[in-house]
Order: C-alpha cells, then sequence, then structure tokens
C-alpha cells in the first residue's frame, strides 16, 4: 500500500464528512498493516488488537487534523506510533508499582479511635465560606479542570487556584485541631 494513495486520501477526506462507508473502507484498508505493525513490537496477540482498536479510537478523535492532500499513511502511523508508545510506558509504570504477592494480605486493622472523631466531610465543607466550598466542590467531587471551574463560576484561573489554596489550608487547619 503505497502512502501516497489517492483512494486512501480520498476515504480519509470523506470520512472527515462523517461518511460511514468511508470509514469502513478504510478501517478494512489500513486495519491489517496497523495490526502487523503492533504484534510485530508486542509479540502478544491480545495486545495488538487492544492497541488496534486504542489506534482507531485515537483516529477517530484526531480526525479533524488531517490535512487534505497529505499522504495518509505517515498520519496514521504517527498516531499508531504514540499508542504503542503509550502502551510501553503504562505497562512498565504498572510494573515499576505493582508487587505480585503469594498470599492476599489481612484486612487492616480497624482505625484509631481518633480517626473515628474526625468530622465528616460535609462538616468540614460547611465551615467554608460558600465560594470556596463551590471551588473545592468541583474541582474534588465534580472533578473538572481549574479551567472548567473558572468557567464555571465565571472567574478566572488565578482566582479559583486561590479559592482553592485558601480553602486547603483552612481544611488542613482544622484536621490539625481534631
Amino acid at each position: 500500500m503505497d502512502s501516497s494513495d489517492p483512494s486512501l486520501e480520498h476515504l480519509l477526506e470523506r470520512y472527515q464528512q462523517a461518511n460511514a462507508d468511508a470509514a469502513e473502507a478504510l478501517i478494512e484498508a489500513l486495519s491489517p498493516p496497523l495490526y502487523r505493525f503492533f504484534a510485530s513490537q508486542m509479540g502478544d496477540r491480545a495486545d495488538a488488537e487492544d492497541m488496534l482498536q486504542e489506534a482507531w479510537l485515537r483516529i477517530h478523535r484526531v480526525r479533524h487534523t488531517y490535512r487534505p492532500g497529505d499522504p495518509v499513511l505517515p498520519w496514521v502511523f504517527a498516531i499508531a506510533r504514540r499508542v504503542r508508545v503509550d502502551r510501553f510506558r503504562k505497562s512498565r509504570r504498572i510494573a515499576t508499582r505493582e508487587v505480585k504477592v503469594d498470599v492476599l494480605p489481612e484486612r487492616a486493622a480497624a482505625p484509631p479511635a481518633s480517626a473515628a472523631e474526625l468530622p465528616t466531610f460535609e462538616e468540614m465543607m460547611a465551615d467554608l465560606p460558600e465560594s470556596q466550598r463551590e471551588v473545592v466542590t468541583l474541582l474534588k467531587v465534580g472533578g473538572l479542570s481549574l479551567e472548567e471551574v473558572a468557567l464555571a463560576t465565571s472567574s478566572t484561573v488565578g482566582a479559583v487556584k486561590q479559592k482553592a489554596h485558601r480553602a486547603y489550608d483552612r481544611l488542613r487547619r482544622a484536621l490539625a485541631k481534631s
């Protein structure tokens, strides 16, 4: 398959325009070489299939970045390479942090009496000013980013950081007193 294959370029351009037939044809044409690329690096069929699926998900998410007229294969294989690198890094991270054991550890002991006397999350949050409570809730409970919280609260990222910092400081002091 030639990287300057005009039919691939045409298929990708149609795929960018949400043509389902083009997407299917593109997957059919590019999956075998992508699979071989992953299988030659990993040696494990299941890992290669997982990475192929991840590659297609990424291609789908970033299909708008393909510039019509550019060769398709270098663009696709750049994405595939990133999938492979990310998979390698993830496996290394897991391997360095996980400890294999023959026997499962015992259940943790009951918390000390002082831990049982700590205030609940709701009690601690009730002591915060409304603006700080809102920011901490959006950041930690809602899982929003600083930018998203700034948009949601009609403030700046700096103001969100400041409110969060003051709230954390106040919570730390309250816990130290308990």
